[in-house]
């Protein structure tokens, strides 16, 4: 079997602490074919004194394709005093990614006090604001989330919506601790699975909120013979994202962390499709 994955980006959380600039530096020295950014990435460049112009040109000049453009997560379940704000936040986001020559907005849930009813219609509202960009926006569900912690939840959601532009991100660290490992996803249709981020995940509770104790793959108990197999076999063909927070990351040079998490990826891969 072969896989058609479109190659491996560097998620920035993996090298939170390191400025922008090296952080960019190190995912195509340390052999990533991409990287996915998120809000926090451009806010912190505009505490430096950057403007957002400024920030997408040494994206541009670093070379790398942009996998993801993350937004202000929220929307999913935000209330009517607060939809203005973050509607503007992934109009924002839409706005990065298309001159970025990016095609997906990616968003986790995050908090709210919306009803289930609401969160359809912002799933639709905001598949509504990705479509007249051109874009697709993939809705991450996390294993801690208080309401949508299970995938069944989020698919059914996304269905209620209706729209063609809001898809499922896939996370191998949340499908691990949301107790469906491996082939646990394996009755979702492939057009529904439009972004895919992956870490291994430690033999031990999380030891945080949101958990930092990611690690490259092979370091954990993730199957991924049977993760990344499934997803060939589903013809997918999108990126897939190196997401591993972790203060031991956080703690090393950039670019021996991303060195060592684009060889356990393709190591990994190596022994899937071998």
């Amino acid at each position: 079997m072969r896989h058609k994955f479109r190659g491996f980006a560097l998620h920035l959380w993996t090298v939170d602490t390191t400025p922008f600039e090296e952080a960019l530096a190190a995912a195509k020295a340390g052999g990533f074919d991409a990287i996915e950014l998120r809000r926090v990435d451009f806010m912190r460049a505009r505490e430096r004194g950057l403007s957002n112009t400024e920030v997408l040109g040494r994206v541009r000049a670093n070379g790398l394709p942009v996998s993801a453009v993350g937004c202000e997560y929220g929307w999913t379940f935000a209330v009517p005093e607060d939809r203005e704000r973050l509607f503007a936040s992934l109009e924002e986001a839409c706005e990065r990614a298309v001159t970025l020559d990016c095609a997906t907005v990616m968003s986790g849930i995050g908090p709210g006090a919306a009803s289930l009813d609401e969160a359809v219609a912002n799933i639709r509202h905001a598949g509504e604001i990705v479509a007249r960009h051109g874009l697709r926006l993939a809705l991450e569900y996390q294993f801690q989330h208080p309401i949508v912690s299970r995938l069944e939840i989020l698919r059914e959601l996304i269905a209620k919506a209706g729209q063609k532009h809001v898809g499922l991100l896939l996370d191998a660290y949340h499908l691990q601790r949301g107790g469906r490992p491996g082939r646990g996803f394996e009755e979702v249709p492939a057009a529904e699975i439009f972004y895919v981020q992956y870490s291994d995940v430690p033999n031990a509770p999380p030891n945080a909120a949101p958990p930092v104790d990611r690690l490259p793959p092979g370091q954990g108990v993730v199957r991924w013979n049977d993760m990344f197999q499934l997803l060939a076999a589903k013809g997918y063909e999108g990126w897939v994202s190196y997401e591993a927070p972790n203060p031991v990351h956080w703690a090393q040079p950039a670019v021996d962390v991303a060195r060592e998490g684009a060889k356990a990826t393709r190591r990994t891969m190596e022994i899937a499709f071998s």
